[in-house]
């Protein structure tokens, strides 16, 4: 019986990974289609004629290079100052212990009851006050840098780390400085590298935030571009498709080296000398 439940789990989850992966290698598959054979009835899975004019045509007509470099750009920034914002908020809310502190972290865990529409626009009103709408640090990385889920996330984490490692430090002659950089950074980077994940998957196809505060071409993220190539009275697919396929392109590469780290740190924690 034990062998039956186990079997139907693997099917379970194996069929769950089919549905979930399909519409992905049906995007890839399509991107070397043909124009008109991407209408084809009845339709084909693999391509009849195999081409890279879509990718070809993507680089010479589509601006990817700059559009690449501003989701880049917006995108690193945000990434680095969020895991900075959220350990440093999540470690002081976890080890101070004033009771103002408990108030704030119940108002902040509060926040995340709101819907992301309602601080639209008053935050779209501050950018605008402080000069930065239409600039890149405007269009996606100020607004979104504060996040209570990254605070919480490090914040449950740092409650778990044992006290005794500040206080041994500060006997050493340890600062608060140092023994947040130097014994509290180190060991929570599983959890830095789970966060910059999420961060760099968020602001990657992030698009309302560059699309309220960004009206320049030339400082479009690459969302907002894809946005272009679908016409009121026609939508350019070959492009589009081949566009899209090269934007998952640096998450999948983010994924794979976080994760690698994800995994040598838990082999490591399990490694008793």
């Amino acid at each position: 019986m034990k062998t039956v439940n186990k079997v139907l789990k693997y099917v379970f989850a194996f069929g769950f990974a089919i549905l979930w992966i399909f519409p992905v290698i049906w995007l890839i598959i399509s991107s070397f289609k043909d124009g008109s054979e991407l209408f084809n009835y009845p339709l084909t899975i693999l391509p009849e004629h195999f081409t890279l004019e879509n990718y070809t045509t993507a680089l010479q007509q589509f601006d990817l290079i700059r559009y690449t470099s501003n989701t880049a750009f917006i995108t690193v920034a945000a990434t680095v100052i969020t895991v900075l914002m959220s350990c440093m908020c999540g470690y002081a809310l976890a080890k101070y212990k004033y009771k103002w502190l408990n108030v704030l972290f119940m108002c902040l865990l509060a926040t995340t009851m709101l819907p992301t529409e309602v601080i639209m626009s008053p935050s779209f009103t501050v950018l605008n006050t402080l000069g930065l709408y239409n600039s890149l640090w405007g269009g996606g990385i100020i607004p979104t840098v504060g996040t209570m889920t990254g605070v919480f996330l490090m914040r449950q984490f740092f409650i778990t780390v044992p006290t005794e490692l500040m206080e041994s430090a500060r006997i050493d002659g340890a600062n608060e400085g140092s023994i947040f950089v130097r014994i509290m950074l180190p060991i929570c980077k599983p959890q830095i590298a789970i966060l910059a994940i999420f961060s760099f998957q968020w602001r990657w196809n992030d698009y309302i935030w560059p699309l309220l505060a960004l009206s320049d071409p030339k400082k479009y993220t690459l969302q907002l571009a894809l946005r272009t190539l679908s016409g009121a009275e026609a939508v350019n697919w070959t492009v589009l498709l081949s566009t899209a396929v090269l934007s998952m392109i640096p998450i999948l590469i983010v994924f794979i080296v976080f994760n690698k780290q994800i995994m040598n740190a838990n082999m490591s924690s399990g490694v008793k000398g």
